[in-house]
């Protein structure tokens, strides 16, 4: 019997979701309503089943994040992505893992709903402009200014600087060590001076609720005592997680010359749902 092709294509529809939505919850919602609208098809007559699905989950995705626009206005403090558990494996193709970062998730938040799947569907999955501009309801000629818009958006706000895989781990590793030891002086000096903390509460846990300036204001804030800190991989890179009196957050860096430039905290549970089971994500 032959695989469904929305079944053998699951990760692949997730990850497209997941990328346009910045919510694991909202981007299985998103496949639930496109399994039911693949169901009705005749399936004889779609020609290609993996564009045809990735276009409906697209479709689905974008009436998603209209949606969620204005409760994302009203959120309590800083609103980051939904933080994935993934397998090392993630990072061995290093687009996707780029693509699926939770800094560069955080940068696709800046762009209209139209700006992000254009751009998650071009520059993360190659699509062709003709299939996007099916999928977006726009022109090619359009879909191709949206692009280069949206590049020039991206690029402007993600990370210049790229660093190996095996640098991030090393960074990372001291940064945990160091929130383990509670040492501020430690944790001072593998942070750059200008490092900047975001934390998402969202007014469900304890976080600051404005970004957070400076290594020597983010090292108070961040050594407490009690606190037991562990090495995770999420969305695929490594990063940390951290109990203390039962609650839970995940800890998401970006690492720059070395040193940790920019921390994502989400501290939100309802966000943490997805920590205990590998996330299977495709291209």
């Amino acid at each position: 019997m032959t695989e469904d092709p929305f079944v053998a294509h699951r990760s692949l529809l997730f990850t497209v979701a997941y990328e346009m939505l910045g919510s694991a919850a909202d981007a299985e919602d998103v496949l639930q309503e496109s399994w039911l609208r693949w169901a009705d098809v005749d399936h004889s007559q779609v020609h290609d089943p993996r564009a045809y699905l990735v276009r409906t989950v697209t479709r689905q995705a974008l009436n998603r994040l209209r949606t969620l626009s204005r409760s994302r206005e009203e959120y309590v403090g800083e609103w980051l992505p939904e933080p994935l558990l993934t397998s090392p494996d993630v990072a061995e193709d290093v687009e996707l893992a780029e693509s699926v970062s939770i800094a560069m998730l955080t940068v696709l938040e800046t762009l209209g709903p139209a700006e992000r799947a254009v751009f998650v569907l071009r520059e993360v999955f190659e699509m062709p402009y003709g299939e996007i501009a099916e999928a977006v309801g726009k022109s090619a000629a359009t879909v191709r200014q949206i692009a280069r818009r949206a590049r020039g958006h991206v690029a402007a706000r993600q990370p210049r600087i790229q660093v190996s895989r095996s640098e991030q781990q090393a960074v990372v590793d001291r940064f945990l060590t160091a929130l383990r030891t509670g040492q501020v002086q430690e944790l001072m000096e593998v942070m750059a001076p200008d490092v900047v903390l975001i934390a998402d509460g969202g007014g469900l846990a304890a976080a600051a609720p404005a970004p957070v300036h400076g290594a020597e204001l983010v090292a108070k804030l961040l050594a407490r005592p009690n606190r037991v800190v562990s090495a995770v991989w999420l969305n695929g890179a490594p990063a940390g997680r951290i109990e203390i009196d039962g609650r839970v957050a995940a800890v998401s860096l970006v690492v720059e010359n070395g040193r940790v430039t920019r921390i994502h905290a989400i501290a939100n549970p309802r966000k943490l749902t997805r920590l205990d089971e590998p996330a299977e994500l495709a291209r």
